[in-house]
């Protein structure tokens, strides 16, 4: 007999989280809680509602919450501010959204009195220890029931015959052309897997992609778009101020209609497996080529650099399922630190799935000076003898371990000589 007496469910109304709900009223005999967030990504969300009534969920047990601004304003511009990048390629659009959704996981397991959560992280995938992660860390004593790791449902076929014993609602085109894909789709990205991607070298289906057009199809006439940043955050596009989350939409749609922002990635798992994946992130590879070049006028030249050191290290953390951890929170601190300055303009030029940096500026912060770098009379702005002095010093050691090797090399030179005279 189990001695959980609510579970609060990660429900998004699909195959695995429709199969999870029925298999946790029968197989742990307890209360379920659904929760669903919505995160922006752009489906109807009360079906999962409906659903969740039609196995008994009673309504005052069923959360759908509107997360759209906090995950945009809390999770995804802070990780912007770094610049992330994991493994110098994936935006990390599955892995931001993870821990605000262990967050709200939790804090609806208190608010109803609930024992335990439940996901539909696979066992071999990553986003198990995120969310198992962020739980522990917000709240070290609750229970997490996995049912990956626990039934034997271990295939796309088999979820699909248990849905039909049970009456579970299952997609008509799934039934036609077998198992879907492995999809996760917010505010940031849509993410692909599984099907004939599970052969890395297959060239994904036209058919796939959701949110851009392929850069042939895009438009012929490039479209400009000027970004302006607050503190190191995107907060207007061609001067019209928007809220994060809206800012973010209207830059994926920008993206998708130039072709912008897909990713066909092999990536290392925490877990240990290499896993193929396509990605649509348009947004955000539009915010950061702008973010980098607001960056490129307005931050020193050292703290660029060490931020660029501790970029992988916090996209790490990030993959990793650590957001809510120590480290991550001191590594953000520093971060912030910087974005004091990241104030000022990008203009981009957009274009068949290129995103161009045409022009930048800060009116406050700028440490760009003409009167320096330009290549016409600078009236002693710079003076180019000050130069000498600084190569000589930085190649002082060089010479010195130059002069070194000449000696070595005719002492050599000079013991071979010796030897061949013995000889």
């Amino acid at each position: 007999m189990s001695d959980v007496k609510k579970v609060v469910l990660a429900y998004s109304g699909g195959l695995d989280t429709s199969v999870i709900l029925k298999w946790l009223q029968d197989t742990y005999r307890c209360e379920v809680v659904t929760f669903t967030a919505d995160l922006g990504q752009g489906e109807e969300l009360e079906p999962a509602r409906a659903k969740a009534v039609k196995f008994g969920i009673p309504p005052e047990n069923i959360f759908i919450d509107d997360l759209r601004e906090e995950f945009a304003r809390d999770f995804v511009f802070p990780m912007f501010r770094c610049n992330a990048l994991y493994e110098g390629e994936y935006l990390l659009g599955t892995s931001i959204a993870r821990p605000l959704i262990a967050k709200r996981l939790i804090e609806i397991a208190n608010l109803t009195g609930a024992d335990a959560i439940s996901h539909g992280a696979t066992g071999k995938g990553n986003d198990q220890v995120r969310f198992e992660l962020g739980a522990y860390a917000l709240n070290p004593n609750i229970k997490v029931i996995a049912p990956w790791r626990e039934w034997d449902l271990l295939s796309r076929e088999k979820l699909m015959a248990y849905a039909e014993k049970n009456g579970i609602p299952v997609d008509m085109k799934h039934k036609q052309g077998g198992s879907p894909y492995s999809m996760d789709a917010n505010l940031l990205h849509i993410s692909y897997e599984g099907r004939h991607l599970e052969d890395p070298s297959a060239e994904a289906e036209a058919s796939m992609w959701r949110w851009t057009v392929s850069p042939e199809a895009a438009p012929d006439a490039a479209e400009y778009v000027t970004l302006e940043f607050a503190g190191g955050d995107p907060v207007a596009i061609d001067g019209q101020r928007l809220a994060a989350h809206a800012l973010l939409a209207r830059l994926n749609a920008l993206g998708g209609k130039h072709g912008i922002g897909r990713l066909d990635l092999v990536e290392n798992r925490y877990v240990g497996m290499k896993s193929r994946g396509c990605y649509e992130t348009p947004g955000g590879t539009i915010l950061l080529k702008a973010h980098r070049a607001i960056e490129s006028v307005t931050l020193d030249r050292e703290v660029a650099h060490l931020k660029d050191d501790l970029m992988p290290r916090y996209a790490s953390l990030i993959y990793n399922g650590y957001w809510w951890s120590p480290e991550r929170h001191a590594l953000q601190a520093l971060i912030d630190h910087t974005q004091r300055v990241v104030n000022g303009w990008v203009r981009l030029k957009l274009y068949k799935g290129n995103v161009i940096v045409v022009g930048r500026g800060s009116k406050t912060d700028s440490l760009f000076d003409s009167a320096i770098v330009t290549f016409e009379d600078d009236a002693g702005a710079y003076d180019q003898k000050d130069a000498a002095g600084f190569i000589k010093l930085n190649a002082l050691r060089l010479r010195i371990a130059a002069r070194l090797k000449a000696v070595r090399g005719q002492s050599s030179r000079r013991q071979r000589f010796e030897r061949t005279e013995d000889r």
